[in-house]
């Protein structure tokens, strides 16, 4: 039986005792009616996770008793930054989503000219907030114990002054190039960027080619900004992450 998988924002210890999440308890206790003496996983969003045993159960929320500590090997050896143009609402839900469990590293969420959302101030922060915990949910549902990094928003020209040198590929459907010439063996940290609803500006791709990002098709449709992104990270995984 698949055990229920609770991320905490504590280190782990064998034998410790730790206090779950009120959102996560109120879960585990109330819909999934489990009981002290019963069990869970839990993960620290860090590479570790463990068998736990529920020891305490009241008003206030649950407590767990940590078993053995372990890695999982269930993290890709390609490093994907997706720099994702900001979609709207339940697409860019989806993006989060499907991308953790196909194995991304880190989200760059970013605005571009055509991008269709605008956040700022308390806006931005409420939502960065939300995006995370649609990550952390995707990494309890995917068995990852490593949870990606997502990014505050902030504008492409911000992005891609703060990027590390990787391999960078842009989403282009008139590229001449796919991912079988452009990807070697051994390249493992990407960044793919992939625009908004209404895809990259002329000033966009500037942008992107003066930063060396190279243009790869996906065949000969042209893919939605929700499917694009998901589309591209499976082809690598099947090329030369852990697909096969």
């Amino acid at each position: 039986m698949r055990l229920t998988r609770v991320h905490v924002d504590a280190g782990l210890r064998a034998g410790a005792e730790l206090a779950l999440p009120e959102t996560s308890a109120a879960h585990l206790t109330r819909v999934l009616r489990l009981q002290a003496g019963d069990s869970c996983v839990v993960f620290d969003g860090r590479g570790h996770e463990a068998d736990a045993q529920l020891v305490a159960i009241d008003k206030r929320g649950a407590r767990v008793r940590i078993g053995e500590v372990r890695t999982p090997a269930n993290e890709s050896p390609l490093r994907i930054t997706l720099l994702q143009g900001v979609a709207r609402g339940e697409k860019m839900d989806l993006i989060l989503q499907k991308g953790t469990e196909l194995g991304v590293t880190a989200f760059a969420p970013v605005f571009s000219d055509r991008s269709e959302v605008k956040l700022d101030g308390a806006r931005a922060a409420k939502r960065l907030e939300h995006w995370r915990g649609v990550v952390v949910s995707a990494c309890e549902q995917s068995g990852r114990a490593l949870v990606p990094d997502v990014q505050p928003p902030v504008s492409l020209a911000n992005a891609l002054a703060t990027l590390a040198p990787t391999v960078r590929l842009l989403l282009d459907p008139v590229a001449s190039m796919n991912f079988r010439t452009v990807l070697a063996t051994d390249q493992r940290d990407i960044v793919l960027a992939v625009g908004p609803e209404g895809g990259w500006s002329p000033q966009d791709r500037s942008l992107l080619e003066a930063q060396g990002f190279l243009g790869v098709r996906l065949g000969p449709r042209v893919l939605r900004t929700e499917t694009a992104g998901l589309a591209a990270i499976a082809a690598m995984q099947a090329l030369h992450g852990d697909f096969d």
